[in-house]
């Protein structure tokens, strides 16, 4: 279809690589322009979308191109993270608080690039899409700027400074390695925080590695993982946010994992609230605390 071809043709000038300029791509950024089949390009016009209802939805009427539920995280990881990445896409531009793996997370065109779009087809594109790229670089930078002052900021006992991304998930995880280790586990070596965004945000591979646990298989541990090397213990805590608490299957599966540990397990749920507690000590079958200590 002629726009689409446009579009990929806005890509490609826009310095995008072939996989980001395929037919998926083209038809994301047509929808964030809300280019219709016989929208002119100087229509082009910015609205916030989220990927399903949003962009999915208008591409399925508009272009009669359907896509499979399940895509929904293709549209996100092969083509809008790319965008966000180069400056012409802005990520939860409406709550740029929004935690990461939220069901009401959106994007819209950025105000810089959309300007452009609407030159496409005119004598003057060539030369704004030159000035664009040359500027490029600040609009990211200013970009990054923007979404480190949402993150969650974790320093440890090192000096070592985490950014968390945003979230009630990842500001728990924040208060267990600053408020709960200290507390309980006093001098305790952080080995694993995972994060909603990077599950391999800090990974101490020589302290798991001492430990024997395998290092290959990081992801399977629990969202913080604290040794206390005085008591020998290992710390495994779930914050428990958007997922429930330990139970006694995720404990034999973390039992399992550390069958070569000879630390002794200390099994923690860690909660942000009494009124998230409340609605997990009622239920059957669960675990707040658990010790073993071999």
């Amino acid at each position: 279809m002629k726009r689409v071809k446009e579009s990929q043709e806005i890509l490609r000038n826009l310095g995008l690589p072939p996989a980001q300029r395929n037919e998926m791509a083209a038809l994301t950024l047509l929808a964030l322009c809300g280019i219709g089949r016989k929208t002119p390009w100087s229509n082009a016009s910015r609205r916030s979308l989220t990927v399903t209802k949003g962009i999915m939805e208008f591409v399925g009427r508009e272009y009669r191109k359907e896509y499979a539920p399940n895509t929904r995280e293709t549209f996100r990881r092969q083509v809008l993270h790319q965008f966000v990445q180069a400056g012409l896409v802005d990520y939860n531009p409406d709550k740029p608080d929004l935690p990461t793996n939220s069901p009401r997370a959106h994007y819209a065109i950025s105000e810089d690039a959309l300007l452009l779009i609407r030159l496409f087809g005119t004598s003057e594109w060539q030369s704004a899409a030159t000035a664009y790229l040359a500027r490029k670089r600040a609009l990211i930078e200013v970009y990054r700027g923007q979404r480190v002052h949402h993150n969650v900021p974790v320093v440890l006992a090192d000096g070592t400074r985490l950014e968390l991304s945003p979230g009630e998930h990842n500001v728990l995880q924040a208060a267990v390695i600053t408020e709960f280790g200290p507390r309980f586990a006093p001098g305790a070596q952080l080995l694993y925080v995972g994060d909603t965004a990077r599950k391999d945000l800090y990974v101490d591979e020589g302290g798991l590695s001492q430990l024997e646990i395998p290092i290959s298989e990081h992801w399977k541990l629990a969202d913080v993982v604290l040794y206390d090397s005085a008591r020998n213990w290992l710390f495994l805590v779930e914050a428990v946010t958007s997922h429930g608490p330990m139970t006694p299957k995720r404990v034999l599966e973390l039992k399992e994992l550390m069958r070569n540990c000879r630390a002794g397990l200390v099994f923690v749920s860690a909660f942000p609230d009494f009124t998230e507690f409340r609605k997990h000590i009622r239920a059957p079958k669960t675990m707040t605390l658990q010790v073993n200590r071999r």
